[in-house]
């Protein structure tokens, strides 16, 4: 997957048609050595790519002998300017940017409001420090249920619709959440703005796929990442002292401003990019032109619309029952995930109450994570593509030697490094728990935060190579230990303490030091022994 190697199939037998349509001359399949069992290498990080979609590059080694015949429309060729492989560099970046501001944005309005939230327990009267934690982390709970529904809808209708309603939906909820007359009405709010909100991480990393193959996309996927993992982070930053300065509310007005002006930014500069789509649209034009209803997209599956809604919802429960690897990526990602949001609850509260910082300082405390998950970022860049083209060599050669076809890249090539990196989430957890409960300096948690953050960032881009092809299991296990898990933070602090709280869960953490080792000796195994078919 996500090769440019294209191979020529037989032309167009009726020599008429195909003069006028040109669709049909040079009708082409990707070939790829590794579809069949790594087909999830094409993955993408958090969230990032529809459980649907793992597109044209898989569908395109769908079923071609029975329909590659005069009748089949593909690319015009290798160089195909309509092709999002073929668009020229600076038409890609402007998309991946337009895409990265959305899954910035997005993530954004998760944790921006939560220096506040001591502000607006105080307007509604009141006094519960789980509902406090809820109010932040209901709107991971749209995430969970997004990516059901519109990452089918993406199959169906293409990204750019998709992109542009949800959008606007977002933009209409942020504004409800500022003028909310009431908690419970926030908490609605908050929810349908996730909901919404969910689109950009399911469907931001398959649109960088769309247009990007696969040896070629680790810097990109690398820059996509920083906004779901730095937009919780940096949001606390900017709404701790506006809270502080203007109230609350002013977090949703400023979300409602950016989010505006990115939406109409997006809607004139964003080009669809979903193959399937764009050769759908090319043989219903075809048809149009020729009068030949026989014309059919290469990559159309044959599925209704019901048909894609029902494999959206099943699929991702016959994954995590009967997928070894997507349990160990889903349950390890999702811890991670409801750590970081746990902490987006916890530490305003802790360094207010401990340290006597100020709302714009307590936001300014989660800068800890942020430098963390940048180091994340970096380290991921800048080895994931170098090690994984090394060790694809390494096969090439190999297969040679040994008279047999190479494998092609596999996901396990990118988890090494997280051998080393599974032991930074229990020790940061406990620096930051002890540090903080002994009252150290207020720099000691904050490195404890930091320690945490690489992890936070590797992890989820690592282990969503396996979870790219039921993604939406992911994001539901994912979102809803974000969601649920954070809510037992207080009473648990309340009843253990800051370390021995922090230690819990560290202890839980080291429970799952040994997963990238037995991925790593098993994981190939596994993908083949449990594949799951007919989703």
């Amino acid at each position: 997957m996500g090769t440019e190697e294209e191979v020529a199939l037989p032309r167009a037998q009726n020599p008429s048609l195909a003069e006028k349509s040109p669709g049909l001359k040079n009708i082409q399949d990707k070939t790829d050595d590794s579809t069949t069992d790594n087909d999830v290498t094409d993955s993408v990080s958090d969230g990032k790519r529809p459980a649907d979609n793992d597109g044209a590059e898989k569908q395109a080694d769908g079923p071609a002998d029975s329909r590659d015949d005069e009748n089949t429309i593909f690319w015009d060729g290798d160089k195909d300017p309509q092709n999002p492989y073929n668009w020229p560099t600076w038409l890609k970046v402007l998309n991946c940017v337009l895409v990265s501001s959305l899954t910035f944005l997005t993530p954004l309005g998760s944790s921006m409001f939560a220096p506040g939230v001591p502000e607006l327990m105080r307007e509604f009267n009141n006094s519960s420090s789980t509902l406090g934690s809820f109010v932040v982390s209901v709107y991971v709970l749209g995430f969970a249920a997004g990516p059901m529904v519109f990452a089918p809808l993406s199959e169906i209708y293409g990204r750019l619709p998709v992109y542009h309603a949800t959008n606007v939906f977002f933009l209409a909820f942020t504004i409800a959440c500022a003028k909310a007359p009431s908690f419970s009405a926030l908490v609605g709010f908050r929810f349908l703005a996730g909901l919404f909100g969910s689109v950009p991480m399911t469907n931001g990393g398959g649109t960088i796929a769309d247009m990007i193959v696969q040896e070629r996309r680790g810097m990109a996927m690398s820059v996509f990442s920083i906004g779901p993992l730095l937009g919780p982070i940096v949001g606390p930053v900017a709404g701790g002292y506006l809270s502080e300065a203007l109230g609350w509310r002013w977090v949703f007005w400023l979300l409602s401003i950016i989010s505006g002006t990115v939406s109409v930014l997006f809607a004139l500069f964003s080009r669809e990019t979903y193959a399937p789509v764009l050769l759908k649209r090319k043989a219903a034009k075809l048809r149009k032109e020729t009068g030949n209803n026989l014309l059919r997209s290469k990559l159309d599956p044959g599925m209704g619309s019901s048909d894609f809604f029902k494999r959206s919802i099943i699929r991702p429960c016959k994954m995590l029952l009967f997928s070894p690897i997507c349990v160990i990526a889903s349950v390890y990602v999702g811890i991670a995930y409801a750590y970081l949001y746990l902490m987006f609850g916890s530490i305003t509260p802790l360094f207010m109450q401990i340290y006597g910082f100020g709302p714009g300082e307590a936001g300014l405390s989660f800068l800890g994570l942020g430098v963390g998950s940048m180091v994340g970022v970096l380290w991921f860049s800048i080895m994931s593509d170098k090690y994984i083209k090394k060790k694809a060599e390494q096969e090439r050669i190999a297969a040679e030697a040994e008279g047999r076809t190479a494998e092609g890249m596999k996901p396990e090539y990118r988890l090494p490094p997280l051998k080393i990196g599974a032991f930074l989430l229990p020790a940061g957890l406990f620096l930051y728990g002890w540090t903080a409960d002994y009252g150290v300096h207020w720099i000691a948690p904050i490195i404890g935060t930091t320690v945490v953050g690489p992890l936070q960032m590797y992890l989820v881009d690592s282990f969503q190579i396996y979870a790219a092809s039921a993604l939406a299991s992911n994001s539901l296990v994912r979102s809803i230990f974000g969601a649920v898990i954070p809510l037992a933070a207080f009473p648990m602090f309340d009843k253990l303490g800051l370390g021995w709280g922090n230690s819990l869960l560290g202890f839980i953490a080291c429970l799952m030091i040994p997963a990238p080792w037995l991925v790593l000796r098993y994981g190939e195994y596994l993908r083949k022994r449990f594949e799951i078919k007919d989703l």
